[in-house]
């Protein structure tokens, strides 16, 4: 499975939506933007409450856009593990599928082998 693959089908999925619906997208953009806005917590933490979310939720699109989003911000392999670890204990067996799955999403988007560190 190519994580990049399902971001771009997905955005072609939601970009067909959004044209159906643009009130209801506008709405869902704003509160984003709102929620991501460094208060007391920074992105990246939100980001990783977003990606335990997304692998509670067993949403693939949903943890590979915010695999991304916290490659972007720099995060570590070793930070990204760390999370993973307290959502496998959180949601069981299940999530720590997902996180897996994450981990992966998590090398590709860091273009390099296992074990790498951004």
């Amino acid at each position: 499975m190519s994580w990049s693959d399902l971001i771009k089908d997905t955005v072609t999925r939601l970009d067909a939506l959004q044209a159906q619906t643009p009130e209801t997208f506008a709405g869902f953009n704003q509160m984003g933007r709102a929620a991501k806005t460094t208060g007391a917590l920074d992105e990246k933490t939100k980001e990783l409450i977003a990606l335990g979310i997304a692998i509670a939720t067993r949403c693939d699109s949903c943890i590979a856009f915010h695999v991304k989003s916290l490659v972007r911000l720099k995060t570590s392999r070793e930070e990204f593990c760390e999370a993973l670890a307290m959502i496998a204990y959180m949601g069981g067996g299940p999530s720590m599928a997902f996180s897996a799955k994450a981990l992966e999403a998590y090398d590709e988007f860091c273009g390099g082998p296992a074990g790498t560190s951004v």
